[in-house]
């Protein structure tokens, strides 16, 4: 690896020299600026060999560095050469404040189509002289890129959407005109299949057809992807109102937008599209994206969905748990066969789909790589008398599922600390899920409640507590998180969003426990309005891990509530071994 990525590095550094330019940004985005690109948008991990979900790379003729948050530090270790790439913390040591230090003044060149405008604005911030590329470089020396997908793009059924596209499209449309705008650039995949009820394969565990669109005031589409992935079945649903055209019609697009003005959010739109209108002589009129909001507060269709789609996967869960609690404490487990086997509880569920992300299977201290993906070469003994984190996830037709159980293998009692630091997570867990608060407050307003037993006791865990989450599609969903980083974004009542805290001792182990959300409105009287969450996922937590005694009487109470729910719900869909087992982790503490 090492050899190839220096000859990679080394050929890179050639073609940036033809170019002109003193250096070049890498992000892990592709042109859709997704957190999951397909294969063909892999170029951070082809250049440096670091698999995340989130970084990037900066390349100078002397240097290099790789940036990443706090969910990959210990992969990024793992899987990049330390010779080649100086590791970085991208919220410590932002890559602005890098370039600043060492390519200030500097000719650094970016691919218009990887970035969006407010990102190259913070980079400029550095000093650094940005400069457009007509052509990616990396693409250059990617021999054996893999293709772009091609996968067909599907109709998604109104039923499970609850409006329909037309009544979607004119909606926007209405919120165009009324910012005296004549369209919106869509460059969000996520965004151009809610608006359209469409869904493809081009990504492995999110249900999208990669694509842009541009949506005028009068309601009408141009869909960019080309017409070979739109069917008999997604032509018609779409109606006459919108077109379809490839890609390669975009540049002519833009330029019949002449004297328009023209709606780009600048956080999430490659900087090619405002360039190349402003160019044309359109007017960019800087805005968000109007479908995010939207689309994060769910339809009545799209609660009953999700609803019904996490009953079906706390059922495969169940009897995943089950059969773990078996086979654990034996051996002859590995991270893979225990990923594979909870997979194929789910493939026996109705409307599953796909996976919603690569399982997360953690065994002891690999437990603590926050976002950690057992490799054949990683893939590692589930031992007895160790903690082991499952972190999963599936795609339902109806609804897309998220969550995290960490689990003691048995057979023996687990140490007091691990449960101790068990109970700290699961106290803040439930801190969150029961919290009441008025209407107006955001994300990072609550992600503190979900630390503070952790805090109580001098821990802490380096990610954000939670994250939106789609239906039938993204598992990673804006604009609202739990997070200190997050944008303010007030919650709103039909928003799904997780609740994962977590501990991590590297080296050792991690602890995380994760269940999704749904925001509600109090039914009370009173001259505010009140919001709280409805839990969403129907799993019990592993007993041997808990110490009750932590626990105060409110959150002994929550927890035989939860698992009595779970009974009630759950447990008459399932039957034999796995409904004893149920029973037995659901009784009262």
């Amino acid at each position: 690896m090492t050899e190839r990525t220096q000859n990679r590095l080394a050929s890179l550094r050639a073609e940036l020299a033809r170019a002109g330019v003193d250096g070049f940004i890498v992000p892990r985005s592709d042109e859709y600026l997704g957190e999951y690109v397909p294969p063909s948008g892999e170029r951070l991990a082809w250049l440096t060999g670091f698999t995340g979900s989130a970084g990037m790379a900066i390349v100078l003729p002397d240097r290099a560095a790789v940036f990443t948050d706090g969910r990959y530090t210990t992969q990024v270790a793992q899987q990049t050469d330390p010779a080649l790439w100086e590791r970085r913390h991208i919220t410590e040591e932002p890559p602005a404040a890098w370039l600043k230090d060492h390519a200030a003044g500097k000719r650094i060149g970016y691919d218009p189509w990887l970035h969006p405008q407010a990102a190259l604005d913070r980079l400029a911030a550095s000093g650094a002289i940005l400069v457009p590329l007509p052509a990616n470089p990396l693409d250059a020396i990617w021999a054996d890129r893999p293709a772009a997908p091609t996968a067909p793009a599907e109709p998604w059924p109104e039923e499970f959407a609850g409006r329909s596209a037309a009544e979607k499209r004119e909606a926007i449309a209405r919120e165009l005109r009324e910012a005296g705008q004549d369209a919106v650039i869509l460059a969000d995949a996520h965004s151009v299949a809610w608006l359209l009820n469409m869904r493809g394969g081009d990504l492995d565990h999110t249900p999208l057809a990669l694509a842009f669109a541009i949506l005028r005031s009068d309601a009408s589409v141009t869909l960019f992807m080309e017409p070979a992935k739109a069917g008999p079945a997604l032509r018609a649903a779409l109606g006459n109102a919108v077109s379809i055209e490839p890609r390669s019609a975009l540049p002519g697009a833009l330029g019949a937008l002449k004297g328009r003005t023209v709606r780009i959010d600048p956080e999430g739109t490659p900087a090619w599209f405002a360039d190349t209108l402003r160019a044309e002589g359109a007017m960019v009129a800087a805005g968000t994206d109007p479908i995010r909001l939207p689309r994060a507060c769910k339809t009545e269709a799209e609660r009953t969905g999700a609803r019904a789609a996490h009953h079906r996967d706390a059922r495969a869960m169940i009897r995943f748990l089950h059969w773990f609690a078996v086979e654990a404490p034996k051996g002859g487990l590995t991270e893979m066969s225990a990923a594979d086997r909870l997979l194929a509880f789910r493939q026996a569920e109705d409307r599953f789909r796909a996976e919603s992300f690569p399982a997360i299977a953690g065994a002891g201290e690999h437990g603590a790589i926050i976002h950690y993906r057992a490799t054949e070469a990683s893939n590692r003994p589930i031992n007895p008398n160790e903690p082991f984190l499952l972190d999963s996830g599936a795609q339902y037709l109806d609804g897309t599922t998220d969550i995290t159980r960490t689990l003691w293998t048995g057979p023996g009692e687990p140490p007091a600390e691990l449960r101790t630091r068990y109970t700290l997570v699961l106290r803040g867990m439930m801190a969150l899920a029961s919290t009441r608060f008025p209407e107006g407050v955001a994300g990072p307003h609550l992600d503190a409640i979900a630390r503070r037993p952790l805090w109580e006791a001098g821990l802490d865990y380096d990610h954000g507590t939670g994250h939106g989450v789609g239906v039938f599609l993204s598992v990673h969903e804006g604009p609202a998180a739990f997070s200190r980083a997050a944008a303010n974004i007030p919650l709103k009542e039909g928003m799904i969003l997780s609740d994962e805290p977590g501990f991590y001792l590297p080296g050792a182990y991690g602890i995380r426990l994760e269940n999704l959300l749904l925001v509600r409105p109090v039914a009370q009287s009173g001259p505010k309005r009140w919001l709280h969450f409805e839990t969403l996922t129907l799993v019990p937590f592993d007993r041997a891990l808990i110490d009750v005694g932590a626990l105060d009487r409110t959150e002994r109470t929550w927890l035989d509530a939860y698992h009595a729910r779970i009974l009630v719900e759950v447990g008459p869909s399932l039957d034999g071994p796995a409904a004893e087992w149920l029973h037995a982790a659901c009784a009262p503490l």
